[in-house]
């Protein structure tokens, strides 16, 4: 028996919170405002979840309740997820079209936003259109990518990404109990052969969608990546970057040659959005390390895998050190910034000839284009004239 009753709710204005018992308690404000709460406890954690105020919730509904609140939590299921889907959970195609609608102004990208959808209508929605998110598991998934994984592996990686952006958004919206299922989709399909020799890489058209979903989240890795796709760094640059290297101010990143492949000093220009990684990094520097991306311990850089854990863990099947294929693929096609300039910007070692001519390393000519490759994987448009060789 409750230890509130009716005639006594509707009296009380003094501010605090008045208990009923089993952890429901009305919540008086100094304005004299009032809502129901109930505060649930399981394995040491309490939660607290609003039941509505008392002007719209009577003492029974809010029993009522807090019992079904109650009895979710004690059998393993999220209240707030519960209430958000009885008000209705979508079919994976109206899951689709909500999260198109929703994402598609940020993509400057034309292709990139004809082929979002239509690559769903024509290879996910026959087989899980009509599929609440909430039902939609790892094998479903898996059937509609093994009949094109081998034929069409590039349409297939576009589309896996696809479906688990949506079931991913579908789990944030609280219509689905967990994320998509890619672990379990890795497992079940088969392998795709790496061109012999090459690096997995993204097509620079994928590029923004991979950028937007990596800022998602914040941690050293997905920092880590970014720097390095912003620079067009190798994965062991990035790792082993210290901060006597870096000169925020000025917007430059100076390499030793010790570190370097070709064992030459390499100044690195660094965009706005490259800067605000690194400033990122150093507002959450740990004291004791001079590693912009340490590892498990201050006296090591992060370790190699870590780079490629990160794009693997979002589904996409890609190496760090791709992304400066990404990069050289984008400025060949999209730009006119001249050779000479993109690969000093991927610090390619020079023949001989080249090198005793040219001596400097045009780091001021390099700086537009990376901007203009910041700006691009932002989900900006490329738009950039053609310098001057």
């Amino acid at each position: 028996m409750g230890k509130l009753t009716a005639t006594q709710i509707k009296a009380l204005r003094e501010p605090g919170s008045y208990g009923d018992g089993e952890g429901l308690y009305l919540a008086v404000s100094s304005t004299g405002s009032a809502s129901w709460i109930v505060r649930v406890q399981k394995d040491g954690r309490r939660r607290e979840f609003g039941l509505g105020s008392r002007a719209k919730v009577s003492l029974a509904q809010a029993r009522d309740r807090a019992s079904r609140i109650r009895a979710q939590v004690e059998g393993g299921l999220d209240p707030v997820a519960e209430r958000r889907r009885a008000a209705g959970v979508p079919t994976f195609r109206e899951a689709s079209i909500a999260f198109y609608t929703e994402h598609e102004k940020g993509w400057r990208s034309g292709p990139h936003r004809s082929q979002w959808l239509s690559s769903l209508e024509a290879y996910a929605f026959p087989a899980l259109g009509t599929t609440r998110v909430d039902g939609i598991e790892a094998p479903a998934v898996r059937d509609v990518l093994a009949a094109i994984w081998l034929e069409k592996p590039e349409t297939a990686r576009r589309v896996k990404q696809r479906v688990a952006a949506v079931l991913d958004w579908a789990h944030a919206k609280g219509y689905r109990v967990s994320e998509a299922p890619l672990r379990a989709l890795s497992k079940g399909l088969p392998r795709h052969r790496a061109a012999k020799g090459h690096h997995a890489a993204l097509h620079y058209s994928e590029l923004p969608a991979f950028v937007g979903r990596l800022r998602e989240r914040e941690t050293f890795g997905r920092l880590a990546l970014e720097a390095l796709i912003l620079t067009a760094a190798r994965p062991g640059e990035i790792r082993g970057a210290t901060w006597d290297e870096l000169d925020l101010e000025a917007g430059l990143w100076t390499i030793p040659g010790s570190k370097m492949k070709g064992g030459r000093e390499h100044r690195v220009p660094l965009s706005p959005s490259a800067r605000r990684v690194f400033i990122r990094a150093r507002e959450l520097r740990n004291p004791r390390s001079n590693y912009v991306f340490q590892g498990a311990r201050a006296d090591r850089p992060m370790s190699d895998a870590t780079l490629g854990k990160v794009a693997r863990d979002m589904g996409f099947q890609v190496t760090a050190h791709g992304f400066r294929a990404t990069f050289k693929s984008w400025a060949a096609e999209q730009t006119h910034f001249v050779g000479e300039i993109v690969e000093m910007a991927l610090a390619h070692t020079q023949g001989k000839l080249e090198a005793a001519y040219q001596r400097g390393d045009l780091l001021e000519r390099r700086r537009p284009l990376l901007e203009a490759w910041a700006d691009y994987a932002a989900g900006g448009s490329t738009n950039v004239v053609r310098l001057v060789a």
